[in-house]
């Protein structure tokens, strides 16, 4: 590495303030610090050292987002490769695009049994979709940084990888590029870049293509990447139950003219249809772990948005509805089912949009577990509701902690009152 270290020592004069490449020292300086632990220290008689970074934050976050990045691949593919099979079978017409011929090149077959073929299909679906996200939200980035002469910041590595695990696999690229590019712009680099988002950067790009381009990341015909193909997945499903919501998932109607069922366990593990990366339940449970042991994501919101869910369910439940079936869902199923577990604990977490007082994480928590549980229910047209649960929580997370801060202001003035 030092052959590396010394080429950019050398080109460092050109980019330093009087260089003639000073306007682009923002793009140097972010492949330095990537490649390189930043050599400058903390000067002054007093500061705080801390072992962490934001760069080291952010790729503990992207390391704790790995298990369901590959499991959403594999099961993208598994998800496509079953659907044609059993559309084969059924002689119901498939129009393949350039995903097949790339997997055809290969040399693979369309074996749901394969890991091969299942891992590298759900691949050529989501490597353009992330390649897309980086490249336009990327470039975004870099420009206001020049413009306003600020370093780049990691932050993008999260919500680059964010943003398309909450996508379907089959989404179109250019709605990709139009929906980072308005999150990143209206939602993060209009209020000042990394660290002054009051929005989650990755829920309000999802946010912004739901609303304008719904019929592309909603409805039956989106999870699983094969033209033609139709099927509720759970959420869908319950909502347009005649009876039970549970019941119902024992007979999901298919194209192909047969019926499948949706089990719990399914849904914990995964291997359903949905977003590339938020079907697993249990995998968000080790990305949890990752977060809460390397101390970055904060365990209260997490416990907080579940006892929220808990709460409500159970409220619900008790309350009961004759003709609308989703208030009878368990807590339990709603726990593995939809986005929920990824957005509790990769979305809600997010430190700038979250509340930052300990007490004020258990309200915000609790705020988006009762919304998202109430979305849900009350609305069966909108049946997921993670997403504006978790934006109407960032909206009114300041909120939150300008009332804990208070409160704790006016208990420390009783108590010295003199």
């Amino acid at each position: 590495m030092k052959p590396l270290r010394d080429a950019f020592d050398r080109v460092h004069p050109y980019f330093a303030k009087g260089g003639i490449l000073e306007k682009a020292y923002p793009v140097y300086e972010s492949i330095d610090t990537f490649l390189f632990t930043p050599g400058e220290t903390t000067r002054g008689r007093t500061h705080v050292r801390d072992g962490i970074d934001l760069k080291r934050m952010m790729i503990t976050v992207v390391f704790a987002l790995i298990p369901v990045t590959l499991f959403g691949m594999w099961n993208a593919g598994y998800q496509a490769n079953s659907a044609i099979v059993k559309m084969t079978e059924a002689d119901v017409p498939i129009e393949y695009d350039w995903h097949h011929s790339v997997h055809t090149f290969f040399g693979l077959g369309h074996d749901p049994g394969s890991f091969a073929d299942n891992f590298i299909y759900g691949a050529i679906f989501f490597i353009p979709i992330y390649a897309v996200t980086m490249f336009v939200g990327g470039h975004i980035e870099m420009i206001f940084s020049v413009l306003r002469g600020h370093e780049i910041n990691e932050g993008f590595l999260v919500t680059g990888l964010l943003f398309p695990l909450t996508l379907p696999p089959s989404i179109p690229l250019w709605q990709v590029a139009l929906g980072i590019a308005f999150g990143v712009i209206v939602a993060k680099e209009v209020f000042g870049g990394t660290g002054r988002n009051f929005l989650n950067v990755a829920l309000a790009s999802r946010a912004f293509l739901y609303f304008s381009y719904a019929a592309s990341i909603s409805g039956d015909k989106v999870w699983t990447a094969v033209d033609g193909f139709s099927g509720a997945t759970a959420l869908g499903q319950m909502a347009i139950a005649e009876g039970g919501a549970i019941e119902s998932l024992d007979s999901v109607q298919y194209v192909w003219g047969d019926t499948g069922s949706i089990t719990w366990m399914s849904s914990f593990l995964g291997t359903i249809q949905g977003s590339i990366g938020e079907t697993s339940a249990l995998l968000c449970l080790v990305g949890a772990g990752i977060l809460i042991a390397a101390g970055i994501g904060s365990w209260r919101i997490m416990l907080s948005v579940i006892l929220g869910v808990i709460g409500t369910t159970l409220l619900l439940n008790a309350v009961g509805s004759e003709t609308n079936p989703m208030f009878g869902v368990p807590f339990y199923w709603h726990l593995v089912i939809g986005g929920l577990a990824f957005g509790l604990v990769f979305m809600a977490t997010d430190p700038v949009s979250a509340s930052m007082t300990n007490t004020g994480k258990w309200f915000y928590g609790i705020l988006i577990g009762f919304m998202t549980v109430l979305i849900r229910v009350i609305n069966p047209a909108f049946p997921e509701g993670i997403m504006l649960a978790i934006l109407f929580g960032n909206v009114f997370a300041p909120l939150i902690d300008y009332f804990v801060v208070q409160a704790n202001v006016r208990r420390r003035v009783a108590r010295y009152a003199s």
